[in-house]
């Protein structure tokens, strides 16, 4: 009679858990019974379970029954390790980046910038549905690098309000908000959605200022010996450029963030030494000069006016053209530094080569005023040196280093940084402005020198090094540590050209020559075992 109850139960638990099941499908507005219905339902079922104790444990008696439960616990354990794997790598993820110009993965700067995050930056993505996966590897990538980074994707069809409260009126737009303040672009591309960010982070437009008047380089030229590719990097990272002509304005404008000699072909005036002096002795001025060795080398033109204010700031531009005998270029007198660069924040995890057509040797100086110490950050291969008598190069057959003539031996330096903080005033009264956040950099005089100006010219910027060598110089000036790294990259261009010629071979080995000879080898193999 028990056994005959306890059957029924178990009719009416199944029943209740399938009915359940249907009713979470086709009524969802009874949900919460349905949840009841179910949990009676495995009430019954385990009660008539209960009851036939004595039937079970005489089943897995059986040896049939004792491999199917041993298999039954392999099949768990092997669920159960599925379940860790996936559950591990939800929470830790791992990626690797096997292209070859690194394009999926993010830039030294933009995860240095991201981890340096102090408050969430929100990603708004506005685009049609279909479309949100040509954003998400990317914005992804971002998210993956810091915790303070949201990403929100908006269909701007199906939300017109929010779309028209960010003023989005372009498919493919994404709102970067940072801190109340906003960025669009229209774009996917890293270094768009990074140059963003760094307006967010830095709101205020800092200004460079080229010298003009001694033959510099033109920051707008676009030939090959202009900087119209640098000025857009300068552009990219928050920077405003403009010309300066000393000799007209007899001043450093009250904006200037970093004044720049780009290869003056002739000396500064005699009344330009003074002006650039006391902008950098007494406003903490920011100077980077890049000081090419003559063209002429029978009669080389000498600069001591720009070479002499260098010496005051510990920097010491000699008058000599490296040579380089290591092998990496054709040409003996176009050095290319490698890593490891001497210790310095602008070369700070700095992995790449860098390539100076023509330069000179760049030294600290030894005999500099006060605390005024140079300190270099390029240098070239140990198989080289500075060639003192310059008019030599003309014969490269004749070159050998010759140090008891004056050379200087490799490894030879050629860029030279200085950095002098600001003299200690005395403190100002209780009645005037709060001082700055104590994490604000503290005011430096910094100056720093090349022995070349082309390596950030048109024709050289896409050597590897260049522009991100140039760009955290300029940066390591402004004093904006947190934009020293090495930049987002374009992917590599990887088409094919092919001549007339080449497409015709390939025509016929594809379409004639290859056939002929898998089946010659197929006739060959049938007539063999024939």
């Amino acid at each position: 009679m028990v056994k005959r109850l306890l059957g029924v139960l178990s009719y009416v638990g199944m029943a209740l858990v399938f009915g359940a099941l249907a009713v979470r499908f086709l009524k969802p507005d009874w949900d919460q019974y349905a949840i009841y219905a179910a949990w009676a339902g495995l009430a019954l079922v385990v009660l008539y379970t209960l009851g036939q104790w004595r039937e079970v444990a005489a089943y897995f008696r059986q040896r049939n029954a004792r491999y199917g439960a041993l298999a039954g616990l392999g099949v768990l354990v092997v669920l159960g390790i599925l379940v860790a794997v996936n559950y591990l790598s939800a929470r830790r993820n791992t990626r690797w980046d096997l292209t070859e110009n690194k394009q999926y993965s993010l830039s030294d700067q933009t995860v240095k910038l991201l981890q340096g995050l102090t408050a969430p930056v929100k990603f708004y993505v506005f685009d049609q549905e279909v479309n949100f996966d040509r954003f998400r590897p990317r914005l992804e990538g971002y998210r993956y690098s810091s915790s303070q980074v949201q990403v929100e994707y908006i269909d701007a069809d199906r939300r017109p309000v929010q779309t028209k409260q960010y003023n989005v009126d372009t498919y493919g737009t994404v709102v970067i908000e940072y801190m109340g303040r906003t960025e669009r672009v229209t774009s996917d591309s890293e270094q768009d959605l990074t140059n963003a960010l760094i307006k967010l982070l830095n709101p205020q437009e800092r200004k460079v200022y080229f010298l003009s008047g001694h033959g510099e380089k033109d920051p707008s030229n676009t030939e090959r010996v202009g900087y119209s590719a640098i000025s857009d990097a300068l552009k990219r990272d928050n920077y405003a450029f403009d010309t300066l002509v000393l000799a007209q304005t007899n001043e450093i404008p009250a904006d200037a963030t970093v004044i720049i000699a780009a290869g003056p072909r002739t000396d500064l005036l005699e009344q330009e030494v003074p002006i650039l002096s006391e902008y950098l002795s007494t406003k903490n001025g920011k100077l980077l000069v890049m000081l090419d060795p003559s063209d002429d080398f029978k009669q080389p033109v000498p600069v001591p006016r720009l070479a002499g204010l260098l010496k005051e700031w510990g920097i010491n531009a000699t008058e000599t053209v490296v040579v380089d005998l290591s092998g990496r270029t054709s040409v003996a007198t176009v050095p290319v530094s490698a890593p490891p660069y001497p210790p310095h924040a602008i070369t700070e995890g700095f992995g790449l080569v860098t390539m100076f057509p023509l330069v000179r040797a760049v030294t600290p100086a030894t005999d500099a005023p006060g605390n005024r110490v140079g300190q270099s950050f390029i240098q070239t291969a140990a198989r080289s040196w500075a060639e003192v008598n310059i008019a030599t190069l003309e014969d490269p057959s004749k070159l050998a280093a010759e140090p008891e003539k004056g050379d200087l031996a490799g490894p030879v330096s050629i860029a030279v940084a200085t950095a002098v903080p600001a003299e200690t005033k005395e403190p100002p009264p209780a009645s005037t402005a709060p001082e700055p956040a104590s994490d604000a950099p503290k005011p430096e005089t910094r100056v720093a020198a090349f022995g070349d100006s082309d390596f950030a010219a048109n024709a050289y910027l896409g050597i590897e090094g260049n522009r991100d060598l140039f760009m955290n110089t300029v940066n390591w000036l402004a004093q904006q540590q947190n934009l020293i790294a090495i930049r987002p990259r374009e992917a590599s261009d990887r088409r094919l050209t092919l001549t007339a010629n080449a497409l015709t071979g390939m025509f016929w080995l594809s379409i004639f020559i290859i056939p002929a000879v898998v089946l010659t080898a197929g006739i060959y193999t049938w007539w063999r075992r024939r």
